[in-house]
């Protein structure tokens, strides 16, 4: 009680002393061109498909600290829907909110809208990559490739993958392109995985109006279940692009000249901040923004740091395209015609820093592809997951020691 009640006699301090006469509402810049239609229905596709994924994500992790990056599972999804074909095209098109926009068409709005995003604001570090990397003893489609470096720049490189250093070097590009902030996105390759595609995001923006260091301090932050704990608190004061309803305020932080910028939503007391969640769409959302208007306050947002890290099978299932996991299905002869591919997870990482400077955050994306069945070949693939049989003999005398049957394998120290 007593922290809070130094943080109000501070807010009122600055707000005295300093004036309330700096704008920190976000500067407009005008270097950024208008979108095309095709961009607009891009963005509005994949700001949908953000939404729903966001929200089925923080009802799985009802309890938990959620951050995600739609815009970087949208681009990995993106490179993967031009090796879907049939049904499975339909259904990933939908998920991620095309509808029945030709795909050139789709490719095309990445593409421009990777090279709109990379200069937006020259102030802000925005970095962006995509990457393919396949085993090099199983045969794609060559016009995959062509499509995904064409429009979304992606690296493509064929692996060794039964070498262990295929992880590492797959894990050390991740690293570099968030530098560092994620060191890795697969643990080990499985001898049924032959491609994974990557998307990488590294952003890094200065606020506009920087915060005071001497400013912050410690005070309360209440969790869910009503108890606290101590953070260190960051103010300031100022006029802001500000929005408040019965339930909830939000305001507008800028970084750089502005083309980018962090929207708070503080839920009021009364109203729980799964309640807000569940109201995102593209509607009210485009509602909400219209409604910001400059106006004279403070700010108190606590210092944080934390990484996530989710695996998106079961969101993007509940969102529609359940058929792009079946490996019965699943129809990626686009990709490949040698096998039945399907995809077998979708695995998202994030990490993000916000401090009195401004924000760094970074995301990785990886969609990996496996085989349920081949045809001949040097490799082969076994798969024990069903009940088995096992033997153990000793060769000269051709004694049969033990023999099993395994139909529920477990494991005990």
């Amino acid at each position: 009680m007593l922290s809070r009640i130094f943080s109000v006699i501070a807010i009122i301090f600055v707000m005295v002393f300093e004036g309330c006469s700096r704008d920190f509402s976000p500067v407009a810049t005008g270097r950024v061109r208008p979108l095309t239609p095709l961009e607009k229905k891009l963005v509005r596709s994949s700001n949908d498909f953000g939404f729903n994924l966001f929200k089925d994500v923080a009802r799985e992790d009802s309890s938990k600290n959620v951050f995600i990056s739609p815009l970087s599972v949208s681009m990995a999804l993106g490179m993967a829907l031009n090796g879907a074909n049939g049904e499975t095209e339909r259904a990933m098109k939908s998920t991620l909110g095309f509808g029945d926009t030709d795909l050139q068409s789709v490719d095309a709005s990445y593409k421009s809208l990777i090279a709109l995003l990379l200069q937006a604001d020259p102030k802000v570090i925005f970095e962006l990559a995509n990457s393919i990397w396949y085993r090099n003893t199983f045969q794609f489609e060559s016009s995959f490739f062509d499509v995904t470096r064409k429009y979304f720049g992606a690296e493509v490189k064929g692996l060794n993958f039964n070498d262990p250093a295929s992880v590492n070097i797959i894990n050390q590009w991740v690293d570099q392109n968030t530098r560092g902030k994620i060191k890795k996105i697969l643990d080990y390759i499985s001898p049924q995985d032959v491609m994974f595609l990557i998307n990488a995001i590294y952003f890094k923006g200065t606020w506009t109006y920087q915060f005071k260091k001497e400013a912050t301090q410690d005070d309360d932050f209440y969790l869910p279940d009503g108890s606290k704990i101590t953070v260190k608190m960051m103010n300031q004061s100022g006029t802001y692009d500000y929005f408040e309803t019965d339930q909830f305020q939000a305001i507008d932080l800028p970084y750089g000249d502005g083309a980018y910028s962090m929207t708070i939503f503080l839920p009021k007391p009364n109203f729980s901040l799964d309640s807000l969640i569940a109201e995102l769409t593209p509607q009210t959302w485009a509602a909400w923004m219209g409604q910001f208007e400059k106006k004279k306050g403070a700010i108190l947002l606590p210092k944080f740091t934390l990484k996530y890290k989710i695996r998106l099978n079961k969101a993007l299932e509940t969102l529609g395209m359940g058929i792009a996991f079946d490996p019965q299905r699943a129809d990626f002869t686009r990709l490949s015609k040698k096998g039945q591919l399907y995809i077998s997870y979708v695995k998202h990482k994030t990490f993000v820093k916000v401090d009195e400077e401004g924000t760094e955050a970074a995301a990785v994306t990886v969609v990996g592809f496996r085989v349920t069945s081949v045809g001949p070949s040097e490799e082969f693939v076994m798969i024990v997951n069903r009940p088995f049989l096992c033997v153990i003999r000793e060769h000269t005398s051709n004694a049969l020691i033990f023999m099993g049957k395994i139909t529920h394998p477990v494991w005990e120290e």
